[in-house]
């Protein structure tokens, strides 16, 4: 029996658990598999683990097929549509290849995926100022002649090129947390919050879908909350947090206090559409779950080691 037995982690996927930069979507089998193999790791190690993943390049492309291919569509098969069907897609993909591989260690398959609701205020403010990015990376100048054609609105991305960016309220209430705690306490591996999870707000009538993307980390962060977990570990395509990043003088952070962490992001040093929300999500988890719950962002590469302290950043109260 080792110290890990029955810690629980919530793991948050970036995008590059499914494609990364330049890729295809053939590619996506190969990606998963290999979040696949970090998680049931971490599994074997006897963590608990609840998955969430990103959905930013696969829905934009959904909305992109849905237009070149009927226009006329476009204002029918909206933005919450667009994300319920990543959640299928993607944890599908997710769910396949973690049993397998639970399978392949002599593992129960017990996994499973929840399409998840989230709610958000209809007043919140981002829906006056676009910062998500979702969808695939343009030329700026091919981007500037699609926003013509569409109304859709790009931005730079700060990993190069220009993305289409929507809407990204803050995320409230999770719609099927009781689902979830549930199969969590009966030792299921779920997959849950895709996406950051469909982002619905209550009318007369009940839930009612809207067009936005919930960051994905800051849902995450309010699972990892709501569940009580003892780490939330953002997984992505870098190695560390860093200040200064891409400049001569960047540098890795290995270890950060909650307070820090807010004075830096205070101080601009985290862009609010990639590294930003990562670091605000973070805090939340730490700040509400005390001394003894830690949070860690690193490379999906090095799940472990970023779980256990050896790599990555770690960011905890104080």
């Amino acid at each position: 029996m080792s110290n890990t037995d029955g810690l629980l982690l919530v793991i948050a996927l970036g995008g590059n658990a499914f494609m990364k930069k330049g890729e295809g979507v053939e590619k996506q089998w190969e990606n998963v598999k290999r979040a696949a193999r970090s998680i049931v790791e971490l599994i074997k190690k006897g963590y608990r683990v609840v998955v969430t993943h990103g959905n930013g390049p696969q829905v934009g492309l959904i909305l992109e097929w849905i237009y070149r291919a009927s226009p006329h569509l476009a204002s029918t098969i909206t933005m919450d549509m667009a994300g319920a069907m990543t959640q299928g897609w993607l944890g599908y993909m997710l769910q396949q290849a973690i049993g397998n591989e639970l399978e392949a260690n002599n593992l129960p398959r017990r996994i499973v995926t929840i399409v998840t609701q989230v709610l958000v205020d209809p007043n919140d403010p981002a829906f006056r100022n676009p910062t998500k990015y979702v969808g695939p990376y343009y030329d700026c100048k091919e981007a500037e002649e699609i926003a013509k054609k569409t109304g859709w609105v790009f931005k730079p991305d700060p990993r190069g090129g220009c993305r289409r960016v929507v809407p990204s309220p803050k995320p409230l209430e999770i719609v099927e947390l009781d689902a979830i705690r549930r199969l969590v306490s009966q030792n299921y591996v779920v997959v849950a919050v895709g996406g950051g999870g469909v982002p619905v707000t209550r009318s007369n009538n009940g839930l009612i879908g809207v067009e936005a993307v919930i960051d994905k980390d800051l849902a995450s962060s309010l699972l990892a909350r709501r569940l009580g977990a003892d780490a939330f570990i953002i997984l992505t395509d870098v190695d560390y947090v860093y200040i200064d990043y891409g400049k001569p003088s960047q540098r890795a952070l290995k270890t950060l206090t909650s307070s820090e962490a807010r004075r830096l992001l205070e101080q601009g040093q985290f862009p609010p559409g990639s590294m930003g929300p990562k670091i605000q999500a973070a805090i939340e988890f730490v700040e509400e779950r005390g001394p003894n719950a830690y949070a860690a962002i690193g490379s999906l590469d090095h799940a472990l080691d970023v779980v256990e302290g050896r790599k990555g950043t770690r960011i905890v109260k104080g």
